[in-house]
């Protein structure tokens, strides 16, 4: 293959007494002439390989069909109305209902907003009795989102745009006058009230906290409005500091915050219940216990649920509109939720949540000023999410909503393996496959393993399409992730990373070992710090496969602080400006273990232009460097999309993307997908 012309560059830092050379520096600026033509030939490149990839129509067909569920969440009381998010086949975006009186309209369709679809809602929260509503909306993937403010009766907006608003949360004041929110100026990131009707500009900053970096809030308050609680994390570090305060006390613009917690190597959460005070929190809990205290005295607490030694506690709801008031705890055991429920004083567990079958749940909704129900959505590989009640009256179970649309689930077969990584831990493997199929087959292996993300069992549309085509579908879960609490994030992260990257080596060689795939039909698919994995593994075992798909990727790890929103993420990898973290970051970094002459995987990365989380910069110049290096004969693409970024995007741009990816790892693997 013919690849654009790409000059290799003599640029070489001198970092901590090591020569790092970046000879696609260049790269890094999308608005250079030079760089503008690389990605104009990079993008016919792209077209004329996509033409050739026979079995896109195929499965982007399948994807479609299977997407057809639509979605639906669980709802969200406030006063007698609930508000709930619902997509239904067809659908580009989720639209936002309010039910009153069980007839329930539309408040914000975000294809009414914007017809060309690339205008998403990013976060919305009602006030305190359903009146108002707080919304935020943002153009592009860019997720720089504007604030505005509805009159849910009248769908009338009465108060914004206030900007640089990136996913605030928002805690309302009992009379609905105003909120506590989270704004981003050019010189700091803090807390601040505003007024219903004020100028933003001169919205007072109630709390802003010196982490020494990049800073995250969180904020909650009562449902009585009295107690405000706000979190202060330092990036994406696995702690944060805690602060309380009592808002009858002190004026709103002047709130007197006590500290709950400070450099305390844990995350915790703080909920207030009227004259008790909840802390979720895993300080000497890596898998997460719930304590309780007096909010007068928040620092002396007394512990409600604790630890389980198997099972990570994620979520919990208040069921106090009954005799014998409960707690209902959600937890996730091996990768698989359960729901326990306990009473609500002592701790004591009553009962298990009879659930739909081994999946997982969403987060617990329940009515704010208490009640006897809770309402969660729950999934699993094959089944699509729905809308599900636990009513602790009865102790029974029912499906409250369907999803939108009814589709044909293919016959799928479920088995999960265990191997070992290179320190010997154990890694788990769950692959989905057709039923009855056996021997080798094409076999796509997923990954993530970073952020105490854990990859639980859900309904995908394009992970079913490629087994309904035929294929198998493993799905790693590694060091770095959460499927056990704390203690396996912090197995995976600064110098530690390398274990993520064994982790997932292994599971490929397990999966050719047992003979359910081979290396020339074997396929790995990562995104965003998925996609770091992706491109360490392609790097360190190249032979090991047949076909990388890499989406929004890190790549280049000595530099990954410049850019996006990599300066708060020296937690989860370290920094470059230390020596000894510089180090570690230079061991794996994909862009920089680029060995000219190797017979790479066919390699395709996906970028999106509005991506500011993670710049796609990291993808130019690591395909660059590939482009130059491989020894062999098979593709390294590019597949650029303009006008959407790293998160939410129209669902049909989704099954084009989905589309073109599976075809691409189909054709290097082997995979024919008939017609549907």
């Amino acid at each position: 293959m013919r690849y654009p012309p790409a000059e290799r560059q003599p640029v070489v830092d001198d970092l901590h007494g090591h020569r790092v050379p970046d000879p696609y520096r260049w790269l890094e600026d999308p608005a250079a002439e030079r760089t503008g033509e690389w990605l104009a030939a990079q993008d016919e490149l792209w077209r004329e390989a996509a033409g050739t990839l026979t079995g896109r129509d195929e499965l982007r067909a399948r994807g479609a069909a299977l997407a057809g569920t639509g979605m639906v969440t669980a709802p969200l009381w406030r006063g007698d109305r609930r508000f709930f998010l619902r997509r239904a086949a067809g659908e580009e975006h989720a639209v936002l209902y309010v039910a009153d009186d069980g007839a329930s309209r539309v408040l914000i369709d975000p294809t009414v907003l914007d017809p060309a679809g690339l205008t998403t809602l990013d976060a919305w929260q009602p006030c305190h009795e359903g009146r108002l509503l707080a919304y935020q909306v943002s153009t592009g993937g860019t997720e720089r989102a504007e604030l505005y403010v509805m009159d849910v009766g009248t769908g009338r907006i009465v108060d914004g745009p206030i900007d640089r608003c990136r996913y605030s949360p928002v805690a309302w004041l009992p009379d609905g006058q105003g909120f506590y929110y989270v704004r981003t100026t050019a010189t700091s990131k803090d807390v601040r009230l505003h007024r219903l009707g004020a100028p933003a500009d001169l919205d007072p900053v109630v709390f802003s906290a010196d982490t020494g970096g990049p800073t995250s809030y969180g904020l909650g308050i009562s449902q009585d409005g009295r107690r405000l609680a706000v979190s202060a994390v330092p990036g994406t570090s696995p702690r944060n500091d805690l602060w309380l305060a009592d808002l009858s006390a002190s004026r709103p613009e002047e709130p007197e915050f006590v500290p709950v917690q400070q450099g305390v190597d844990a995350r915790s959460v703080l909920i207030v219940r009227g004259e008790r005070m909840y802390v979720v929190t895993d300080h000497r809990a890596p898998r997460v216990r719930i304590s309780v205290a007096d909010p007068a005295k928040p620092t002396v607490q007394r512990e409600l649920i604790a630890e389980d030694p198997e099972a990570v506690l994620t979520d919990f709801a208040i069921l106090d509109g009954l005799e014998r008031p409960v707690l209902v705890v959600a937890w996730i055991r091996k990768a698989i939720s359960e729901l326990t429920v306990h009473d609500l004083i002592t701790g004591e567990r009553l009962a298990g949540v009879p659930l739909p079958g081994p999946g997982s749940v969403g987060p617990l909704a329940a009515r704010p000023e208490g009640g006897h129900t809770v309402w969660f959505t729950y999934t699993d590989t094959v089944t699509p999410e729905a809308v599900w009640s636990y009513d602790a009256r009865t102790g029974e179970t029912e499906l409250w909503e369907r999803p939108p649309g009814e589709v044909r689930i293919p016959d799928v077969a479920t088995r999960t393996l265990e191997c070992r990584s290179a320190d010997g831990s154990p890694v788990e493997v769950t692959v989905m496959g057709p039923a009855g199929a056996e021997g080798p087959l094409p076999t796509i292996l997923y990954g993530y393993g970073g952020f105490g993300v854990p990859l639980t069992p859900s309904y995908a549309a394009d992970a079913l399409a490629w087994v309904d085509a035929g294929g198998r579908l493993a799905i790693a879960r590694l060091r770095g992730g959460g499927e056990q609490g704390l203690s396996s994030h912090r197995a995976g992260v600064l110098d530690r990373k390398q274990r993520v990257f064994d982790d997932f080596i292994a599971a490929a060689e397990k999966l050719v070992s047992e003979g359910l795939t081979t290396t020339d039909r074997l396929a790995i698919w990562g995104e965003s710090n998925g996609g770091l994995l992706v491109g360490a593994a392609l790097t360190q075992r190249p032979e090991l496969f047949a076909a990388a798909v890499c989406v929004a990727p890190l790549l280049d790890m000595v530099r990954y602080e410049r850019s996006g929103l990599g300066a708060a993420w020296s937690g989860e990898y370290g920094s470059a400006s230390v020596p000894e973290q510089f180090r570690w970051l230079y061991a794996y970094s994909p862009y920089h273990h680029v060995r000219e002459g190797v017979d790479y995987p066919a390699v395709l990365f996906t970028v999106f232009d509005g991506d500011t989380r993670v710049d796609p910069l990291h993808a130019r110049k690591m395909c660059a460097n590939l482009q130059w290096a491989t020894g062999g004969s098979r593709p390294v693409l590019l597949r650029r999309e303009a006008g959407v970024g790293h998160g939410a995007r129209a669902a049909s741009r989704s099954l084009e993307l989905a589309a073109d990816m599976l075809a691409f790892a189909a054709a290097h693997t082997g995979l024919r997908p008939a017609a549907p």
